[in-house]
């Protein structure tokens, strides 16, 4: 239900927006477009590996690797696939959720969402090249640790 609560205002405030100055409100609307045109592919590609995924790992396999009983074991396999993985916060956390309703749990799924965001081995060439080898070592391994933090953390709390 609150997703259409958010919707409705959503589109009160466009309705405003239109009454309000209809030529920028359409240049708005126009450029979300071509926004959410752009991240499209990437988003689909993304939930097509995600449902794959999900088809070819049943519930117990998942509840095995990475559910609580898994314990830090899992953990460190989750903050490894994880820091190894490229994909949107828009949909590292739909997945994540999806885990955990699969049998994952809530430690592993927050070392896999937190290493996601903050560690990058696949951006790490690039990152080295901006900030040099070193600092991005450190701010990697930092975010590694930080990241394990944060799902004991989780674990114990949720758990």
């Amino acid at each position: 239900m609150f997703p259409w609560i958010l919707y409705a205002v959503a589109g009160f405030a466009l309705c405003i927006s239109y009454v309000k100055d209809r030529e920028r409100t359409r240049k708005g609307v126009l450029k979300a477009l071509r926004a959410f045109e752009g991240i499209l592919p990437q988003l689909l590609g993304v939930l097509l590996l995600i449902g794959i995924g999900m088809t070819l790992l049943n519930p117990s396999a998942i509840a095995a690797l990475l559910g609580k009983q898994s314990g830090v074991s899992g953990v460190l396999l989750a903050l490894l696939i994880g820091s190894i993985t490229l994909m949107p916060g828009f949909v590292a956390f739909p997945l994540a959720s999806a885990m955990v309703k699969a049998g994952a749990g809530y430690a592993q799924m927050g070392a896999f969402v937190s290493s996601l965001m903050m560690v990058g081995v696949v951006t790490f060439p690039m990152e080295a090249k901006i900030l040099g080898v070193r600092l991005a070592l450190w701010r990697n391994l930092l975010s590694l640790v930080l990241s394990f933090f944060i799902a004991l953390v989780l674990g114990r709390v949720m758990g």
